[in-house]
């Protein structure tokens, strides 16, 4: 009869002792690591959009909200427009550009920056005759201007630009005008303004949105939302796991 195996006999050598998570080290200790590893990676994301957002509304584009009617039809009242501040670094300013300006010197306005139309180059000759722009004694074609075409009549400033007689427009000078003829304070009161007082040309009017416009939008915003959902229930990506 074979002898009896005695119990645990076939274990030879020290039983393994499962391991603890002693102070805090152990897996515990990783995976805190990789949350704040995460977090660190979201800040600079966040970092990194608010730079760009800074970057891009001081050398590329703005948006200026519209508080007079000078600009009538083209421009509403409350209207919101984008403005197109790196264009002109690669061009010049074209006869018909809508453009933001700061302030001229001889400007009363409150409003720190301005929005006209460009009606003269530098070198122009602007006049008005009968209620129409004459440029260069050429009657200018003026197609953003409501129907029947506003008088353009001369301002009772005592200077050469208020077009009671013919104005050259000097050397890197523009002669802005708003569309709204018979109300808008522009270079026929306060001249002709610096290149360098040019902010950018209007790309766009932003507000208000038509229905379409909003649809993208929202869908944009709710698909970010979205992500970022999906993203922030998932939580920090698992520690790896040694083979």
């Amino acid at each position: 009869m074979p002898s009896p195996v005695p119990v645990g006999a076939a274990h030879r050598g020290p039983i393994p002792v499962p391991s603890l998570d002693v102070a805090g080290f152990g897996p515990a200790s990783g995976t805190t690591s990789t949350s704040r590893r995460w977090l660190v990676e979201w800040a600079a994301v966040l970092v990194v959009a608010l730079l760009l957002a800074v970057g891009v509304r001081t050398y590329v584009a703005q948006m200026f909200f519209i508080p007079s009617g000078s600009m009538l039809p083209t421009l509403q009242i409350g209207d919101r427009i984008v403005v197109d501040k790196l264009s002109y670094h690669l061009h010049g300013v074209d006869r018909g550009d809508i453009v933001v300006f700061r302030r001229p010197p001889l400007e009363r306005a409150a409003y720190s920056d301005l929005v006209k139309r460009v009606i003269g180059l530098p070198g122009d000759t602007i006049s008005s005759i009968d209620g129409r722009v004459y440029v260069d004694g050429k009657p200018l074609a003026e197609p953003w201007l409501p129907q029947p075409l506003p008088a353009t009549s001369p301002s009772p400033v005592p200077y050469a630009f208020s077009l009671a007689h013919p104005f050259t427009v000097p050397a890197g000078e523009y002669f802005v005008m708003g569309d709204n003829r018979t109300n808008s304070e522009d270079s026929r009161y306060f001249g002709p303004i610096s290149g360098h007082l040019i902010v950018g040309k209007m790309a766009f009017v932003v507000w208000p949105l038509s229905d379409l416009t909003w649809m993208v939008i929202l869908s944009a915003v709710a698909l970010v939302l979205l992500v970022l959902l999906v993203v922030t229930a998932r939580g920090p990506p698992a520690p790896a796991v040694p083979g």
